[in-house]
């Protein structure tokens, strides 16, 4: 299975499709993370830095839209939708504006850093914004059909990345934004996740095969606007959901699949996530998703006790 970060896709895709005169990139001074840096060398004229001030990278973005261009705006995720909420309702996402926020180090993936630096709440944020798309990709290749099918369609997105590289998933589907793909067919558990959390739902549904489980896995990368109808059928189906996102349990993928199923379909629920704290810092992703329970192998175990503990609704 090959590997590559989702920010090193990004970082390719603009520069595959930079000789689209429409497009404009702003970074606020990280681009050699964000890898825009890409772009700015192939098209010099079309990149724009504005440094270390993120209000004013959504704001300056906002004003290209304005004049017609396709804009890329990128730093981290954390300080491009914390530091630039306001701008990014008030100016983007209120005036519609053609405006992709492409955000890299996304949810633990600023291990080293710890806790100022590390995007566990931006999803929540992000989804209450009206008109505002709100997208995931589940690895590097999804991240290349999610900029494609943004290239499609008019209007202000938030695609969160990361920096590791990790596993490309093997696939059966044509990605379409607002379409919660199954990557895996069961009938005891949906197992639901988000960003790189669906590579390990994937890896614990192996593992409970062999317990004689038959877990169902759906990749929502499309958290807003969010396929209420493939959620509710997977979940009539099996009876019990797990979700699983490196984010704060509050407010996240978990919420959003709670305000859709209380409604429609309740059934047993387990969220899993970043338990309502900061997180600590650490030499590699890894174990920070020890510390936080987020592995295959604490999804395997949720599974487990959810089955144990409940009936089929």
């Amino acid at each position: 299975m090959s590997v590559k970060a989702t920010r090193d896709a990004y970082g390719e895709w603009l520069q595959e499709n930079g000789s689209n005169s429409d497009i404009v990139v702003v970074d606020g001074d990280l681009s050699a993370s964000t890898r825009t840096n890409k772009f700015a060398a192939k098209y010099p004229d079309r990149f724009f830095n504005v440094g270390a001030a993120e209000q004013n990278l959504v704001a300056f973005a906002a004003g290209l839209a304005r004049g017609g261009k396709k804009v890329f705006a990128s730093s981290f995720a954390y300080f491009e939708t914390a530091r630039a909420w306001d701008q990014i309702r008030n100016l983007v996402a209120h005036d519609m504006l053609d405006v992709q926020l492409v955000a890299s180090h996304g949810g633990l993936s600023c291990a080293a850093d710890g806790a100022s630096h590390q995007a566990l709440e931006e999803l929540a944020i992000t989804r209450v914004i009206p008109n505002l798309k709100v997208i995931v990709p589940c690895d590097a290749e999804e991240t290349k059909n999610t900029l494609d099918a943004l290239m499609d369609v008019k209007g202000p997105s938030y695609v969160r990345l990361r920096r590791e590289k990790e596993p490309i998933l093997e696939k059966n589907y044509d990605f379409e934004i607002g379409r919660i793909e199954l990557l895996r067919d069961g009938s005891d558990v949906t197992i639901a996740a988000i960003g790189s959390q669906v590579t390990h739902a994937v890896d614990a549904a192996e593992k409970l095969e062999r317990h004689g489980i038959d877990s169902e896995v759906l990749n929502i990368h499309t958290l807003k606007s969010l396929d209420h109808d493939t959620l509710i059928k997977s979940v009539k189906k099996t009876g019990r959901i797990v979700t699983t996102e490196q984010h704060q349990i509050h407010g996240g993928l978990g919420g959003a699949v709670a305000e859709v199923l209380s409604e429609n379909n309740p059934a047993p629920m387990k969220i899993m996530g970043v338990k309502d704290t900061f997180s600590g810092s650490a030499r590699e992703i890894h174990d920070l998703l020890v510390q936080h329970e987020l592995t295959a192998d604490h999804i395997e175990e949720a599974v487990k006790i959810l089955i144990k503990n409940t009936r089929k609704m």
